[in-house]
């Protein structure tokens, strides 16, 4: 190794401030001699150093290196013009060298550290957005089975308990299927149907509870419609706590969303015996 290479190699440490009193010297001395590649690599090495201090993260010095600082802090106080002198004469040479590896690999080694913590942390929030996002399907999917389950055992109820009474709701037109429904005096209404025609012109078929009471209007109750193979099977919940009171069911087609009077002729109609 020449005397040019291992001044070569006291160059970063300079740049850091972490040379001793005579390594110091030394390198000043060689600096001031004019050697323009010496001085073209201090210069780059403490631009690197300088961007290195906005790039790496906060850290406190090891004792090593603080130690090694100060004493060339206190050695460098007594000779303070001597350096300052080799300092001008350093910066004012010609310029020309390159940025050691070491210090490109350590900017790099940043950067994709940086790059590596950005992409880790956007994917653990996509897979936890995914998770929940998950979740929250299993949970409404199981809340839609609960409550098909429960109407399934109300349904099962009322067509199999003694207590519940079979109405005919016989169409007015002989070519039309009859409608049937079930009454259990707590649990509801449940009406059928077979090979029904879906309403048109954006109807709906309603169901409506006519009172015995001379006079009193028709009470509106559940809206419904036949399936893509005419099949009918609702659930009416919340009829009269009182089935004696009513005289007949009856079924109208209404605009969408049903009415609060029969806007037409009932086309279907059961008595309650």
């Amino acid at each position: 190794m020449t005397e040019h290479d291992q001044f070569r190699e006291l160059i970063e440490g300079y740049a850091l401030g972490a040379l001793d009193a005579n390594e110091r010297a030394a390198l000043e001395a060689h600096l001031t001699s004019g050697c323009p590649d010496c001085a073209k690599a201090l210069e780059e090495a403490r631009l690197v150093v300088t961007q290195l201090a906005y790039l790496a993260p906060p850290a406190e010095p090891s004792e090593m290196l603080r130690a090694r600082v100060l004493r060339s802090v206190r050695a460098d106080a007594g000779g303070a013009n001597g350096s300052s002198s080799g300092s001008q004469k350093m910066q004012a040479g010609p310029q020309r060298s390159s940025i050691p590896l070491w210090l490109w690999a350590g900017v790099a080694a940043l950067l994709l550290v940086s790059l590596y913590s950005t992409w880790e942390a956007r994917k653990m929030q996509q897979d936890v957005a995914g998770m929940n996002q998950h979740a929250a399907a299993e949970l409404k999917e199981r809340k839609q089975l609960e409550d098909q389950l429960t109407v399934a055992k109300h349904e099962a109820w009322i067509l199999t308990d003694p207590n519940s009474k079979k109405i005919e709701i016989m169409p007015s037109d002989k070519n039309m299927p009859k409608i049937e429904a079930m009454w259990h005096p707590q649990m509801g209404i449940y009406v059928t149907a077979q090979k029904m025609p879906m309403p048109k012109n954006n109807k709906v078929l309603q169901l409506w509870l006519i009172p015995k009471t001379p006079g009193a209007k028709p009470m509106p109750s559940h809206v419904f419609w036949p399936d893509a193979n005419g099949k009918i099977g609702e659930m009416v919940a919340n009829p009269p706590e009182d089935m004696s009171e009513t005289k007949a069911l009856a079924v109208t087609e209404e605009p969408a969303g049903g009415s609060l009077q029969p806007t037409s002729t009932p086309l279907w109609v059961g008595g309650i015996s």
